[in-house]
Order: structure tokens, then sequence, then C-alpha cells
């Protein structure tokens, strides 16, 4: 598929993405979806965990408040999701905060098929092995070269591998890619990480012979639509009611006079 058609994909196809997901952003995300033409379902019970991710075009998982038994959820909506060739986005939020947490991503990891893993600098550089720590949920200082950590962990897990930042990194399929859309406001609003995630999700449900494409399309069409926000916006609260409204009305002509890819 065409990239450059991927916005028009979402809006005319309309899939479903199905979230295990972060209780603190968790409709944020929904809306995310739901403003570039999708359609999110947040289905966490383990009783109907699975047969909902049958169903989807995508899988997010996303670790910011998680449990043993949501884990166990996880795995099961993963699991029915690797059966059917539904792409499984994981986003590490927080690992390398705790062992814990740290544990849990390295037992989802093992257990099922992760298609995409998504996280800032120091989540990434964690579940790549390295030695760091995650400041909660913010990215702490990561010694080395971000680019090649990205590239060793997807050719190691057969995955797209993303690092968003200022500078976005996508891995995968013997490609690489920077990004360098997005605004300093994003990280002032909680949540924009876990809403990444949901874009690149929602993308990758209407191209999953082409993730790391997906991946990189979500991201920039997210971004680009924070930037058109900014130019309107007082501040974190009304910027963030502005970015849903800039996806809501994005055009392919926008993302493509905007966008700043790099490979």
């Amino acid at each position: 598929m065409d990239r450059a058609k991927l916005l028009t994909a979402v809006r005319e196809k309309q899939p479903l993405v199905h979230h295990l997901t972060n209780w603190v952003t968790i409709y944020d995300c929904a809306q995310l979806v739901k403003s570039l033409g999708a359609s999110p379902v947040m289905a966490h019970a383990p009783e109907e965990a699975a047969e909902m991710a049958s169903i989807a075009s995508a899988l997010v998982l996303n670790i910011g408040t998680l449990t043993t038994d949501f884990i166990e959820s996880m795995k099961l909506a993963a699991s029915a999701a690797n059966v059917r060739g539904v792409p499984v986005v994981l986003d590490a939020c927080g690992a390398g905060a705790t062992p814990y947490r740290d544990r849990m991503v390295v037992s989802l990891i093992e257990s099922v098929r992760i298609d995409i893993i998504k996280g800032n600098a120091s989540e990434i550089a964690r579940v790549a092995g390295e030695s760091v720590k995650t400041r909660g949920v913010d990215a702490g200082a990561v010694r080395g070269d971000l680019a090649g950590i990205a590239v060793e962990l997807s050719g190691e897990r057969n995955c797209v591998v993303v690092i968003t930042g200022k500078e976005d990194i996508v891995a995968g399929g013997g490609a690489l890619f920077r990004i360098g859309n997005g605004h300093e406001m994003m990280s002032r609003v909680v949540g924009t990480g876990c809403m990444a995630a949901s874009a690149i999700g929602t993308f990758a449900g209407v191209c999953p012979e082409d993730l790391p494409g997906a991946a990189v399309e979500g991201l920039v069409c997210f971004e680009v639509a924070a930037e058109l926000a900014v130019e309107e916006a007082r501040g974190p609260g009304s910027f963030r009611e502005l970015l849903f409204d800039k996806l809501a009305s994005l055009t392919e002509g926008e993302v493509s006079s905007m966008r700043k890819v790099s490979r």
C-alpha cells in the first residue's frame, strides 16, 4: 500500500483497534483513534480479551498501570491476535523503572509474538538489556547509539522497534527511519507517549504488510497534528483539545508538506 495514502485508508477502512492499556491515559488513547477515523475498543477482562483481539485489526498493549492479572489478560489477547495475524504493538511504558516491570516486559515478549515494540530511549534500552533507569515513565539518560540499539533489538526480536523522543527512530525490515516532526509541548501533556502507540496501532491495522512504514506514518500524522495544534494553543490544556481537532481534520497534503522523515 502507498504509505502516502495510509491516512485515507484509516478513514475508509475504520480499523478496530483493541487496547489493553494504561488506565491513566485510556480516554486519550481512545479519542486519538476515534479522531483519526478508526474505532477504539478497550476490553481488559480475561473473559473477553482474546475474543475481542481475534476480531480486531490491531492490538495495542501498554504496561503503564500493570498488574500481574493484567499481564495475563494481555497474553490471552496477544495469543489470539497471533493466531489471526493481527499486528501486536507493545508500549513498554516505564520499563527500567522497577525490576517487577522489567520482568513483566520480558514475560510478555517471550510468551507471545510482539510485532512492534515502542518506548522512549531508556525504556527501549532497558528492553534491549542495557543498564539504564527510567524516571517513572519519563526517559532516563542512555549512553550509546540509540539507532544501533533499535536495530539490534529489532533483529534479535524480529520486530519493529520504535524509540520516541525529540527525534523518533523506527527500525525494522532492514530499514532505519528518523522522524523530526513533533513539538516540545507534547512532553508537557500526560499521555502523548501512550497516544503515539495508539497511532502506530491504528496505522498497523490498515497496513500489516509494511509495519515499519505503518509506524512511521502513524507517528508523522500524530506529530504533524501536534505541530498544527501548537499554533493555536495557549498551553497544555488547550493544546490537548486542539490535538484531537487537528487529527480529525488532518489532510494528506498537510502531512506531505510538513513531514520530516529520513531513511
